[in-house]
Formats: structure tokens, sequence, C-alpha cells
């Protein structure tokens, strides 16, 4: 089970990342999206599934068949026929036998490989297929067969991005009607960079992270974000909002939070997500989009009925 369950891509990165104390994973905007459960990748040359078969480890041919020792020797030494799991052949499929592991034969004998905590998804029987051979250069012409997106897909999995540790003014501690002002320092956020290879392949994806924007959430209906939308954008320099200066306090920040009634015992929980952009290129020029994704943190906001202040 573990040798399907940890695929042989090669993950570079993150790149481009702010060096910072604590990192996160993203989550998708769109609930609905996941990687791919499975797919197909190469695993053995001839010479290394005889060597393996000659130890006596047996194996899995697939994500969830377990062939003995003799049943290896049989189908890909000795060339006898055996049962298909090809979710593609209505009504089931027989896989045609191999003499002496193709020794001397260019290409690989490829087997399924399953997403991380996907192993007992169904959708993890959609490379059913038993172990088989591709000619060196090809890829197998099959929907479950590796692509670019498959390897941008599961570069996202692997993008770390900073915490979201935004600046208040006043710090944890608002007041009825007057602004929270929010921000974040310059060069704090940047595109993060992930690039996934799946040796013996020629196949590379880059899924690139861009953050877009601030989202506040104050945690309550009884406030105003600034702007309405609640999203900050961020700016050319990386930065988000505008720091507090003395003297603004009563004016409308570019970022920020107005509460409109005071906490009673509990503090309001003030969530702050950066919006990420996804794109990804990679082999022969092909490229496209992935859902956006998030990151999101909280803090608590206690908020004072106090009419005059000075700050």
């Amino acid at each position: 089970m573990a040798s399907v369950s940890h695929s042989k891509i090669k993950v570079t990165g993150p790149r481009g990342r702010t060096a910072k104390a604590s990192v996160g994973e993203l989550a998708s905007v769109d609930p609905n999206w996941q990687p791919p459960a499975c797919w197909y990748e190469p695993v053995f040359s001839p010479k290394q599934l005889k060597a393996a078969v000659a130890t006596g480890e047996g194996g899995l041919v697939n994500a969830h068949v377990w062939w003995s020792n003799g049943l290896w020797v049989d189908h890909y030494e000795k060339g006898k026929s055996d049962t298909d799991f090809d979710p593609n052949v209505p009504g089931g499929s027989t896989a045609d036998g191999y003499k002496n592991y193709n020794i001397g034969k260019k290409g690989m004998f490829w087997r399924s490989t399953v997403r991380k905590d996907m192993y007992q998804d169904s959708k993890a029987w959609d490379c059913g297929r038993i172990m088989f051979w591709q000619a060196a250069g090809t890829i197998p012409k099959d929907k479950n067969a590796p692509t670019p997106e498959t390897l941008a897909a599961f570069a996202y999995d692997k993008i770390k991005v900073p915490d979201t540790e935004i600046e208040l003014k006043p710090h944890a501690r608002s007041t009825v009607n007057l602004p929270t002002w929010v921000w974040l320092d310059k060069g704090t956020f940047k595109g993060v960079e992930v690039r996934a290879d799946l040796p013996g392949t020629g196949l590379w994806a880059v899924t690139t992270a861009k953050p877009v924007a601030l989202h506040l959430d104050p945690g309550t209906e009884d406030a105003q974000a600034y702007p309405a939308s609640g999203d900050c954008q961020i700016n050319a320099d990386g930065s988000i909002g505008t720091p507090y200066a003395k003297g603004a306090a009563d004016a409308d920040p570019p970022c920020g939070i107005n509460y409109l009634r005071a906490t009673s015992g509990e503090p309001y929980q003030l969530k702050a997500s950066i919006n990420w952009d996804i794109s990804w290129k990679g082999t022969g020029g092909a490229h496209g989009d992935l859902p956006d994704g998030t990151f999101e943190t909280s803090q608590d906001m206690s908020v004072q009925e106090v009419q005059a202040v000075n700050r």
C-alpha cells in the first residue's frame, strides 16, 4: 500500500516565499475541486522488476491488488495472461503476459499511484489496470495517464504560504464607531512557485501562487468593513493598506474595520485571509489556471463603548 501512495514525482520549492517563522497550506476556494485521486507512473525497468521478483518481495500490481511472488513470475516472466481491472473496458478485461520481464526492450513498467489520503476512496479504483509495459519515450493512451496538469495539481498541495499576521491600530481592542486600521508591511507577500517533475516521462509543471487580496471578516454583522467588500488589494510593493498615522483616528482607513457594537463577554473573532491566484505552466507550452487558494487566521477583538479617546 505504501508503494502506491508514494509518488515518484520530484518536487522543487517552494521558491519566492518570504522567510517567516510560520507557514501554512492553501485551501481551495472551490469546495468541490480535488486534485486527481490517482494516475499511472513508471516504476520498474525490466532489470529492476526481475531483481525485485528475485528477492521474493511480491507486491501490489495496482492500487488495490496484491500478487504473490508466484503470480509475478507467471505474468511478467512466463507470459501468462491474467485478469485486468481496466475501468475503461465494460465487463472487465484481460492483460497479456510478458516474457522474461521484457529484458532487452526499451521502456518501463507502469503502475497506478494514489494521492495521499485517497487510498480508501472509491476514486482510487479509476486507475485499476495491473502493472503494464510502456515503450520508452511514450505516455500511455489512458485518461488517467499523467499530464502537466496532473503535476500542477500535485504541486498545488505542496505550496506553503506565510501566515496572515496583520498589523492593527488599535491592537486587539477597538472602540465603537472608531475605525480599526489594518495593514501589512511591504514585501510580506510575494508569489510562490513549486515545480513538479515526473522522472522518465519528460513531464513537468510549475504551479505559481500570487497573492491578490486580503479579505477581512469582522466576526459580527455589527461592523463596517473598509472597503465595503472586505477585500483589501495588495499593493505593487507587496504591502496591504496603509499604516495608521497619528491624528488619523477619525479618517476612513483604506483597509480596516469599524465596529458598531461593543463586545459583551466573548470577543469578536476577526478573520483575515489572503486570497491567492493559482496558475501553472508545463511541458510543451501547456498552461492553465487552478482554483484560487486561501489561507485564513483569526484573532480576538474586544470592542469597548467609549465615545472619545486619544490615539
